[in-house]
């Protein structure tokens, strides 16, 4: 029997909660529930009003995974949706406005992913996005090393960067923006990419091509691109164990680099409450408008 639960007076079915979905860690769904529910105070500031897309994997990681963006079949009626224009059509997405629409997502099983754009302002960005993706075998300790040279990058142009970890191998920087248009966010950051390359040479890749990324950093800039998302600050990701994509202090990854060890920035879903615990969230500084500022070049 499917069980029955209500989360401020909306009702839900929550299936298959003692499914194991976390194989290596006997992780089960009921578990992932769990997570998303504590983490949930620090979690909706960052979906809220953006267009959800979802990788699901209903058997866990090393089952199938599929990428949705639609509003999918027997969404309840009062889940939020929005209106987005992509190249092949119009179509609705998800809002995850609450946390009602949160468990409910959530038990589809799923990552989240999120534009750097809000709904009523498509294709503005509001932040800036580097995603740090070191090739094998390159780890996080290499990413602490190009991160911690594009936050000074960054410093240089009034910024203060956020940074978390991506959950799978790498590191995400974040910059909150006065919004711009995403195309003239890419073009900044594609910029910063080719001179973390050139001075970083041995490091740092800012192409995509597969043969130059071995023992190297790839900075991804295209995520800033209208049409692209990145993962969610504190969504679960579809690894091994319930790694999550969750933001960690700069000195955290100074002593990654220092040490050369990559496991203290390996977290997981139980690290995360005693973290809001200590530090609150870490991002907080993206919704700061004090923070927020102009990208170069840029009007205003």
């Amino acid at each position: 029997m499917t069980p029955i639960t209500e989360v401020q007076g909306r009702r839900l079915s929550l299936s298959n909660l003692d499914k194991v979905l976390y194989r290596a860690s006997g992780f089960t769904k009921a578990e992932v529930l769990h997570y998303y529910a504590t983490a949930a105070e620090a979690l909706l500031p960052h979906l809220r009003d953006r267009p959800v897309s979802f990788l699901r994997f209903p058997d866990g990681p090393d089952g199938q995974q599929f990428f949705a963006k639609n509003v999918p079949p027997g969404t309840p009626d009062w889940v939020r949706t929005a209106e987005v224009v992509r190249s092949d059509g119009t179509t609705r997405q998800i809002l995850v406005q609450d946390l009602p629409t949160l468990m409910w997502a959530a038990n589809l099983v799923t990552e989240f992913h999120t534009p750097q754009w809000r709904a009523d302002a498509p294709g503005l960005a509001d932040r800036l996005v580097l995603d740090l993706d070191p090739g094998p075998p390159a780890n996080v300790v290499q990413a602490c090393e190009a991160a911690l040279w594009l936050r000074e990058r960054l410093a240089a142009d009034g910024f203060a960067p956020c940074v978390k970890t991506s959950g799978s191998k790498g590191l995400h920087l974040l910059v909150p923006l006065r919004p711009v248009a995403s195309a003239d966010v890419t073009a900044y950051a594609k910029q910063l990419a080719v001179e973390a390359e050139r001075a970083l040479p041995r490091l740092v890749v800012h192409r995509m091509t597969r043969s130059l990324r071995p023992r190297k950093v790839f900075v991804d800039f295209s995520q800033n691109a209208a049409a692209k998302t990145t993962a969610t600050p504190y969504t679960l990701r579809a690894r091994p164990e319930p790694t999550v994509s969750a933001p960690v202090t700069w000195d955290e990854v100074a002593e990654c680099l220092d040490r050369r060890d990559p496991d203290p920035l390996v977290l997981r879903a139980p690290d995360i409450a005693p973290r809001l615990d200590r530090y609150g969230d870490l991002l907080a500084p993206l919704f700061d408008p004090e923070q927020a500022r102009p990208l170069p070049g840029a009007a205003g």
